[in-house]
């Protein structure tokens, strides 16, 4: 019918894919990533021309796609290491300015063809080169001339990638990095994740924000190598996956600072309180000094349990507050997608005390068989005992506070008083009682506190993932083929493998050989 969009066109932002085979790698769930990435590297672009021309454009700041779409000869140049169907390339191409070159890269050459397809299509030859190579390569070839923005957005585990991305940016250079597999950063294979990342994962309810610092320690350690060192803009854990925003400096002096920006994570088996252990300490005069542990004894002093450890985990910040707040100013005014939901995330991320991890409310109420109380109640029993408090973005009932775990216990202990639990039922070796029974340290009032409310709960702002659609999820692993001298998929090839194996069996004159049994 006249005036109805082509199926064959996928439409996201200013750019447009043209679908050319059946399984195009397309996740519709990632547009919010997508739409944070154009965000963050048009505030990083026009920042930087600011800096280099030493002039402020009005204009641009009042509409940030100005300047979007055409060759700035002075402007960033970018890599996008993993392009797939170019669809990231064309939205910085058309979104982002100040731009002079983008490079979308892919190993595959289906992919390769797909990508020039699209940029022919959107009519940004100008502005994107296409390549065809193996990701870290482009980046080892491109040490002396570097690159301005490295964006890495890999299916899994983005560790690989990161020695030739901290070597390939410019000084003050950004690095965008997107992990998906939460599994093992969330403590399902803290082996894995020790091979993967060179950081033990433990299975918290703060295994989010544990992500994202077991992420960030793992880029300072490859950027330390070099005489780099990180300084993180923006750090985010949503839907299914974390995403990272980074700037790479040069300097040895800093990278000292790498002792005293990490550490160990003391977590109880019992009642899962959480002690942070840093590696090194700064002195006052500048200098550097080991620091004395560990800050638990062998068993918990509130439930008599043993502990586990996890990391060396990112012990700085997670974000810097004045980049996130003009990048809201920034996102208001432009035309994305989903810039409510981009705001209210945002808006969480300011609110964020920048102390390591946090609790989760009723996870806490849980361990002491207790009714929840509200959140409101809750934050409120912690400013009135003196102490600041607030939310994770990555967790809808997280608490995030500067008060010592007694203090945190005792508002539980203060809540369970006025709404008992059965302690009848309660073993006697159970955390729950060696909790209850404890000596409050602090007196604990649930008085409203005006602060317990934060602005962006109280305006209702769009904070946490709503509910999961249809499209719900990372997607399948893409199956254009890398070699072009195959003429069958990984998937075509293993199909019915299991059944060949048995008509093998059958077909064999001997019979299967039998198993030996072994005493266990």
């Amino acid at each position: 019918m006249e005036g109805e969009e082509p199926q064959n066109i996928i439409k996201e932002g200013k750019a447009e894919i043209l679908v050319l085979e059946k399984n195009v790698f397309y996740n519709p769930v990632q547009e919010f990533n997508r739409d944070l990435s154009v965000g963050v590297l048009s505030l990083f672009a026009r920042e930087k021309h600011e800096k280099s021309t030493g002039t402020q454009n009005e204009a641009v700041k009042n509409n940030p796609t100005d300047h979007a779409g055409v060759k700035h000869e002075n402007g960033i140049t970018i890599l996008e290491a993993l392009s797939a169907t170019g669809l990231r390339s064309i939205r910085y191409a058309k979104e982002v300015p100040y731009v002079r070159q983008i490079v979308a890269n892919d190993i595959s050459s289906k992919a390769v063809e797909c990508i020039k397809k699209n940029i022919q299509h959107n009519k940004v030859d100008e502005l994107i080169t296409p390549s065809h190579e193996d990701a870290t390569m482009v980046m080892y070839q491109n040490r002396k001339t570097r690159f301005d923005a490295v964006d890495l957005d890999p299916y899994g585990c983005p560790s690989i990638f990161l020695d030739g991305a901290v070597q390939c940016l410019a000084n003050g250079g950004l690095l965008l990095v997107t992990a998906t597999d939460m599994a093992v950063l969330a403590g399902n294979s803290p082996e894995t994740c020790f091979v993967k990342y060179g950081a033990v994962s433990l299975k918290s309810k703060a295994c989010h924000e544990m992500a994202l610092r077991i992420l960030l320690q793992h880029i300072a350690a490859h950027a330390g190598r070099y005489g780099r060192y990180i300084v993180p803009l923006l750090s985010v854990s949503v839907d299914f996956y974390i995403r990272v925003f980074v700037r790479i400096y040069t300097g040895q002096v800093k990278c000292k600072e790498n002792t005293s920006s990490l550490g160990l994570v003391y977590q109880c088996s019992g009642c899962e309180s959480m002690a942070i252990h840093p590696l090194g300490m700064k002195k006052q005069n500048g200098g550097y000094k080991l620091p004395m542990g560990p800050p638990v004894d062998q068993l918990c002093k509130f439930c008599h349990h043993k502990h586990h450890i996890g990391g060396p985990i990112w012990l700085g910040p997670l974000h810097d507050q004045s980049f996130v707040r003009e990048l809201i100013d920034s996102i208001e005014i432009m035309n994305l997608a989903t810039s409510k939901r981009l705001i209210g995330v945002l808006k969480v991320v300011t609110e964020e005390l920048d102390t390591p991890l946090y609790y989760v409310l009723d996870r806490l109420m849980s361990i002491v068989r207790c009714d929840t109380p509200s959140m409101v109640k809750f934050r409120s029993g912690l400013l009135n005992a003196g102490y600041n408090v607030s939310f994770s973005h990555a967790h809808r009932l997280s608490i995030k506070t500067d008060a010592p775990v007694d203090v945190v216990w005792d508002v539980v202990k203060a809540w369970e008083k006025m709404h008992p639990a059965k302690r009848e039922k309660l073993g006697k070796d159970s955390p729950a009682l060696a909790i209850l029974t404890r000596e409050f340290t602090k007196e604990i009032s649930f008085d409203l506190h005006s602060s317990a409310n934060p602005e962006s709960r109280r305006l209702h702002m769009q904070r946490f993932q709503v509910n999961p659609t249809a499209n719900w999820g990372p997607g399948a692993r893409s199956t254009t083929i890398v070699d072009p001298s195959e003429k069958t998929s990984k998937r075509a090839r293993n199909q019915n493998k299991h059944k060949k194996k048995l008509e093998e069996t059958s077909c064999s004159d001997s019979p299967p050989p039998k198993q030996q049994k072994t005493n266990v």
